[in-house]
């Protein structure tokens, strides 16, 4: 496990699970397989197999003015998710991943959400004597409003059990702040609304002395999308939206140099960014 640097700031990957994902098809119904075919050498092995998008499931763990932050909590153990059996009573170690690293539950000081999707809360609690408490007990969760309030009436796919299972009890808990728009964490450390994926997707941007990075969230799943920017996932609620945020943010990291790390990128999962004729590429990976 190693740690990047970005000024003051440390970052390490807590890997949840990895692997193939989803067909390329469904997963991106408007990319054509023929686009697949011809950026397949640039995808293998890491981020396609066959005709599978290869993804993962992690935290960022953020290390920024002398506090413990992560960034996404990924699906969670023994979870209700018949909608997808791959993460349904799913059970890892992503806990000891974390002690690993020198962080253990009652160490974390903040837990960002980018968005309030059932693979980026997981975590967010833990089944303890029959019922969900927080994980991270002395943490404060920072949510975006906007999908706060849109998933709390989800009584249907994907998302369907995990408001109340995952955002209930740390609001009950008296431990969730929502903000909307543009969030200052710290000195280092920006969230900023990103639109689109869900109503309220949010990327972090950190600024320490000379260097930049962009925690992406769900901008973008596949390296495939820097060449091709305006297709989106099926799982973006307004393609359109969500291909504005990701062009302009994609953009502020080409012209910052900024580090791009996304979500749910295999390893290598960070990379620089270069923009030229409305499109992106890969600058170097990290």
């Amino acid at each position: 496990m190693s740690d990047l640097k970005f000024g003051d700031v440390s970052v390490t990957r807590i890997d949840e699970m990895h692997g193939p994902v989803m067909a390329t098809g469904d997963f991106f119904p408007t990319i054509p397989a023929s686009v697949w075919e011809q950026e397949r050498d640039h995808l293998e092995p890491d981020h396609l197999d066959g005709d599978m998008v290869r993804g993962a499931f992690q935290t960022w763990l953020l290390r920024s003015a002398g506090r413990a932050i992560l960034v996404d909590t990924g699906i969670g153990n023994d979870k209700h998710r018949p909608a997808v059996p791959a993460w349904d009573h799913l059970n890892t170690g992503y806990l000891d991943r974390l002690a690993g690293a020198g962080v253990l539950p009652e160490d974390v000081d903040l837990v960002v959400n980018t968005h309030l999707h059932v693979d980026h809360i997981g975590w967010n609690t833990r089944l303890t004597g029959g019922d969900w408490v927080p994980t991270f007990p002395n943490a404060t969760y920072l949510m975006p409003e906007a999908d706060f309030h849109h998933f709390k009436d989800v009584t249907s796919g994907v998302n369907e059990f995990a408001y109340d299972d995952s955002i209930a009890p740390v609001q009950a808990a008296g431990q969730v702040r929502l903000w909307s728009g543009s969030y200052r964490i710290d000195e280092n450390l920006t969230l900023e609304a990103a639109p689109g994926h869900t109503p309220g997707s949010s990327v972090i941007k950190l600024v320490s002395g000379s260097d930049r990075a962009l925690f992406a969230g769900d901008l973008v799943h596949t390296p495939l999308q820097l060449g091709h920017p305006g297709h989106s996932s099926c799982f973006c609620e307004d393609a359109a939206e969500a291909e504005a945020s990701r062009v302009r943010l994609l953009g502020w990291a080409a012209q910052n140099a900024a580090l791009v790390l996304p979500a749910h990128f295999s390893m290598p999962g960070a990379f620089e960014v270069s923009a030229g004729g409305g499109s992106f590429a890969v600058k170097r990976w990290a």
